[in-house]
């Protein structure tokens, strides 16, 4: 699959596991990323590394036609620190923020051509998982959360698996954000696509700390 051409500059962010990466595609097609490990501090982080990543790029911060975050599921504290610099970003830039889902980006990762059935599988911890199932790159339906002997019942042997739940399932975790394919589905968004808004695969523990504790 081929990405729309989108007119000027996309910036994409993922804040939403135990990284923190950005990147720009520019114009021409040419990206310059910055990915950094780490398991709490993206909220102190994001900012500096995307002065850097327009610094690297050449490209004044008005020069953003779209910011696009990767909306979860994943870290509570995370997904909220992405979404919201974007919408945030976008108020001060005039560039349009809008949101990828995690999912979506880890079954374009694993069928890039679109050709197979993928499972895209989130560790929802506690024993519980979310999945969403891809048909030649579309969603079937909804993210759904279930037990993993639930979520064993539920796959076809036949389906490609992706995501940090798949080692859950007897299958390998991916090594991390998953910036490629963020950029090309930020840049298939349609004009009209809605603002970045968090995805939670549960609701927030109110006892839990404020750090990097994926939900």
């Amino acid at each position: 699959m081929t990405p729309k051409p989108v007119p000027g500059p996309i910036l994409v962010l993922d804040t939403t596991a135990r990284w923190c990466a950005a990147a720009i595609r520019m114009d021409g097609g040419e990206v310059v990323e910055i990915r950094e490990d780490m398991a709490r501090g993206h909220a102190e982080r994001l900012a500096p590394m995307t002065a850097e990543l327009l610094k690297r790029a050449g490209l004044a911060p008005a020069a953003l036609s779209r910011i696009a975050a990767a909306t979860g599921p994943g870290s509570f504290a995370g997904t909220r620190v992405g979404t919201a610099f974007a919408r945030g970003l976008a108020l001060a830039t005039g560039g349009r923020a809008v949101g990828v889902s995690n999912l979506s980006a880890w079954a374009r990762t694993a069928d890039p051509a679109g050709s197979r059935d993928v499972a895209a599988i989130h560790d929802a911890r506690r024993g519980e998982v979310v999945i969403q199932i891809f048909r030649h790159g579309a969603a079937l339906g909804e993210p759904e959360r279930m037990g993993i002997e639930q979520a064993r019942e539920r796959l076809s042997p036949d389906w490609l698996l992706a995501g940090s739940g798949v080692p859950l399932l007897g299958g390998t975790a991916p090594d991390g954000s998953p910036l490629a394919a963020l950029i090309a589905l930020a840049c298939e968004l349609p004009d009209d696509a809605p603002p970045p808004s968090p995805l939670y695969a549960r609701p927030p523990d109110a006892k839990l700390p404020g750090g990097l504790e994926p939900a």
